[in-house]
């Protein structure tokens, strides 16, 4: 049985119109305490491009980032079994509570999955026909070999609803 790993807390507040979903960390990530903190990952990369801010390492900057174009982030998974960093080695999942988060947090618009895993996992959460959209994108991880520029033009759809 591998260790049992667990995802960080929401980052949100009352302004947030958008989340944004991946599945749980990665090693990395859970190593540094920080959301797609591998440096192959393209998320902030992405989210920094998008709103043509300059793009920055520091993790409390690239927060407030977030919070100034109103983009809350969490995970689906809440806690889960894995060896590495693949969501194809996630066992015994359990789920966050994101009908929960949204019930406390009325102004998100949208939802935005980081790729399948998240999508799915979200599906059987909330079910197919949620009150607010739910948009599956690419995911922003460098196992998804899909070029930055496709990725990024895929993830404009998120300023609709900012």
């Amino acid at each position: 049985m591998q260790n049992r790993i667990s995802s960080f807390p929401p980052i949100i507040d009352d302004a947030s119109k958008i989340l944004i979903l991946g599945s749980i960390p990665g090693v990395k990530s859970l190593e540094k305490q920080q959301y797609y903190a591998h440096p192959q990952n393209a998320f902030w990369k992405i989210i920094f491009a998008l709103f043509e801010e300059e793009f920055t390492e520091n993790y409390a900057e690239r927060i407030q980032v977030l919070k100034k174009h109103h983009i809350a982030l969490w995970d689906v998974i809440d806690s889960c079994e894995r060896k590495g960093s693949l969501d194809s080695e996630i066992r015994n999942e359990e789920a966050n509570q994101i009908a929960e988060l949204l019930d406390k947090h009325p102004n998100i618009q949208a939802i935005f999955c980081n790729g399948g895993k998240s999508y799915k996992n979200l599906q059987k959460i909330l079910g197919k026909d949620f009150k607010i959209p739910i948009f599956l994108l690419p995911s922003t991880s460098p196992l998804h070999t899909v070029s930055l520029e496709k990725k990024l033009e895929d993830w404009e759809k998120i300023r609709n609803y900012i």
